[in-house]
C-alpha cells in the first residue's frame, strides 16, 4: 500500500511501476510476472509540478468521425482523481500481454478508504524505494 499524499505524479508512477513490474527482487526476469499486488490511496492529493493542472492534457477517441476528445488534468482530477496515476503507470509498464497482466495488479483509490483490507497490505514508504 502506498500514500500518494503530497507525492509528485512522475515519482510517484515511476516507483509503482518498479513494484508492480518486479524490478526490485533480486529474482527479476523481464518475461515473467513477478513483482507485487500495488494499493494506492489518496490519489486526490496528489501533486503536480509547474503548469501541469491546466497545461496537461488527456485524449480519447470515441470511435466515430471527429470523435476526438481531449480533457485537462484539473477536470480529470475533479471527476476521476485515480485514472491520472492508473494513465501514468499504465504508461510504464510493457505495452503487451505482461502489461495487461501487471496492470490488474494496481489498485488506487481516490481517499483513504478502500476495500483491500482482508488482504493486509503492509505500507510502502516510496522514499525507501531506490
Amino acid at each position: 500500500m502506498v500514500d500518494a499524499e503530497g507525492e509528485t505524479l512522475g515519482r510517484l508512477s515511476s516507483k509503482v511501476a518498479r513494484l508492480l513490474r518486479g524490478k526490485h527482487k533480486v529474482n527479476f526476469t523481464p518475461h515473467v510476472d513477478c513483482g507485487d499486488n500495488v494499493i494506492v490511496i489518496n490519489a486526490s492529493k496528489i501533486n503536480l509540478s509547474g503548469n501541469k493542472w491546466q497545461d496537461k492534457t488527456y485524449i480519447r477517441h470515441t470511435g466515430f468521425p471527429g470523435g476526438q476528445r481531449s480533457i485537462t488534468a484539473e477536470q480529470e482530477a475533479a471527476k476521476h482523481p485515480a485514472r491520472i496515476i492508473e494513465r501514468a503507470v499504465k504508461g510504464m509498464l510493457p505495452k503487451n500481454k505482461l502489461g495487461a497482466e501487471l496492470f490488474r495488479n494496481l489498485k488506487v483509490y481516490a481517499d483513504a478508504e478502500h476495500n483491500q483490507e482482508a488482504q493486509k497490505p503492509k505500507t510502502i514508504n516510496i522514499n525507501d524505494i531506490k
